[in-house]
């Protein structure tokens, strides 16, 4: 069932070009759980094979990645929130907890998003607590973007060196994420340092 699901978006992809990459990266950042390298390992074949355009396919998975981000975003934003301060107390989310998650995205917003959208599974979610939050929407698309194109870009490269080999893409696709997930642990790990050593800086200025 999975493979002719996986088979049919091949199709879909082929069939409609840009416009299908552009559909389903967009539904790959909403509610519809499609793994984004069943859409952008066949592009990137398809790229190296001669019938798709590498800027365009790139271009249409990273708008189509902030498109679905940021309608994920709106409705957190302008429904999510109203629901959670009228009900959440039900869910043991009341407004303690909203101002705590206001506080969190005002401060670390940005590295959230970012690396986020390098993380399978988390990235299909992060627009959620990021609309919740009232992040400012600039910031949210800017590194919503800088994530999503990453990710898109490698799964591209991936599909244009390993072509349509669906076993040696199984086989690596852990490596990759691997690579990604330690990326992301050196990155946040810098960030806190940094933050911490700005902040002992500033009560230390204070102090004296």
């Amino acid at each position: 069932m999975i493979e002719q699901a996986i088979e049919w978006l091949v199709d879909f992809v082929h069939h409609f070009g840009y416009a299908g990459i552009f559909i389903m990266t967009a539904l790959e950042s909403t509610f519809v759980p499609v793994p984004s390298e069943v859409t952008m390992v066949p592009a990137g074949y398809l790229v190296q094979q001669g019938l798709m355009d590498f800027w365009a396919v790139w271009l249409a998975s990273v708008t189509g990645t902030l498109a679905g981000s940021l309608l994920n975003y709106w409705i957190a934003r302008h429904y999510g929130r109203r629901f959670l301060l009228a009900y959440g107390k039900y869910m043991l989310f009341g407004r303690d907890k909203m101002e705590k998650l206001d506080r969190f995205f005002a401060r670390h917003g940005e590295i959230s998003i970012f690396t986020a959208r390098l993380i399978p599974g988390v990235r299909h979610v992060i627009s959620f607590p990021a609309g919740l939050a009232h992040m400012d929407v600039k910031k949210f698309s800017l590194y919503t973007t800088l994530g999503g194109a990453i990710w898109m870009t490698t799964l591209m490269i991936v599909g244009y060196i390993i072509g349509d080999n669906k076993a040696l893409v199984k086989h690596y696709m852990p490596y990759i994420i691997s690579v990604f997930l330690f990326a992301v642990v050196v990155l946040v790990s810098w960030y806190i340092y940094r933050h911490r050593r700005n902040t002992k800086g500033a009560l230390h200025g204070i102090v004296g």
